[in-house]
């Protein structure tokens, strides 16, 4: 007799991910992202989200001009088992535009997330998938709080846990440099959303 103990459930790998794409199982309809593994159910946004999202990139890729590339809610490759989609990706310029792959880590200059109802998945999950896979600058835009949370330095702790060293908070009125581009700075008012306007 089999009993629910014995079942292991099905893992992806990202060529498994890309096969049911390629065959027609996963479409943009689906909105799932692999995530260690597991195919996650992505949350429909709502407009703080979608106005903070591209306020975001068309900011970002007006300052970066052609310094690199601002890519928004696009998938990028986190050897061997995700594919996640973050709403923010500033990535090192490439003459094909990541025509032939996905950024990877060493491609990715900040990865940021906008978050509210996916807050908790933000900070819980995805945040110790990004510093495992050394992404030195990850950005939460907190529209739970009005605030944007920067995490750098990456790092294990002895329990085998990913985590950041660094973490500093930003309300929504402050300016912030970009990293990699000291001299380019984020004017966190015009990205935030104000109903007070």
């Amino acid at each position: 007799m089999v009993t629910f103990s014995d079942v292991t459930p099905k893992r992806f790998t990202i060529d498994d991910y890309h096969r049911l794409i390629d065959l027609g199982f996963l479409t943009e309809i689906d909105q799932v992202e692999l995530i260690k593994g597991e195919l996650m159910q992505m949350v429909a946004k709502g407009t703080p989200h979608t106005f903070c999202n591209t306020s975001l990139v068309y900011e970002l890729t007006i300052l970066l001009q052609k310094k690199a590339i601002v890519r928004g809610q696009e998938p990028i490759l986190l050897p061997p088992d995700s594919e996640p989609e973050p709403d923010l990706v500033i990535a090192r310029n490439r003459s094909d535009r990541y025509l032939s792959a996905h950024p990877q880590p060493a491609d990715i200059l900040l990865l940021g997330e906008v978050a509210d109802s996916t807050l908790k998945y933000d900070q819980e999950i995805k945040l110790p998938l990004y510093a495992e896979s050394g992404i030195t600058d990850y950005w939460i835009f907190n529209l739970v709080r009005n605030c944007l949370e920067i995490y750098t330095k990456p790092y294990q702790d002895l329990q085998g846990n990913f985590d950041y060293a660094s973490k500093q908070v930003f309300l929504s009125n402050s300016v912030v440099p970009l990293p990699s581009f000291p001299d380019l700075f984020l004017d966190l008012s015009i990205v935030f959303p104000n109903f007070n306007k």
